[in-house]
């Protein structure tokens, strides 16, 4: 049986921090998946459709990867993807309180599914999406952030 695990966000914009988890994380599982999500509570700085172009170009030097959208419920979509593992990303321990809820309440919706939480590279662990385009709104320098395909996407919808 194929181990696949998904890894959901709304990753508006995918950042190094992403991708690196996305990199170690093809290393521990045959597939995994890049789900992402609009997140209905805030709106969205790329298209969905951008969003995917984005993770497309930056990880298309991982070849067990698939990226998709979804807009159901995040166990009913990893049921329909058959993985049997959420990948989550803690950058700092103010994150765990809010993933351990997810968790518990996703294993309560399927039992079946487990969450695996990985923490980023010490270089990632400051980096969100959030920020960045903070700092990319402000006119900062986001170079360091993002790959420069994503970064030069971020500028053109300025």
């Amino acid at each position: 049986m194929m181990k696949i695990a998904i890894y959901p966000g709304s990753f508006d914009p995918i950042t190094n921090g992403h991708i690196d988890l996305i990199h170690r994380a093809s290393r521990l599982f045959d597939k995994v998946i890049i789900g992402i999500t609009q997140n209905s509570k805030k709106a969205s700085f790329l298209s969905i459709d951008d969003r995917i172009n984005a993770a497309n170009t930056a990880l298309q030097d991982i070849d067990n990867i698939e990226i998709l959208s979804f807009d159901t419920l995040l166990v009913d979509f990893a049921n329909k993807q058959n993985a049997q593992v959420i990948l989550r990303g803690l950058r700092a321990v103010s994150d765990f309180e809010y993933e351990f809820q997810l968790s518990g309440m996703n294993k309560h919706l399927n039992p079946n599914i487990e969450t695996l939480f990985m923490t980023p590279a010490e270089q990632y662990a400051n980096i969100s999406s959030s920020l960045v385009r903070e700092i990319l709104s402000l006119g900062g320098d986001i170079s360091a952030f993002v790959p420069k395909s994503v970064e030069k996407l971020l500028k053109d919808n300025l």
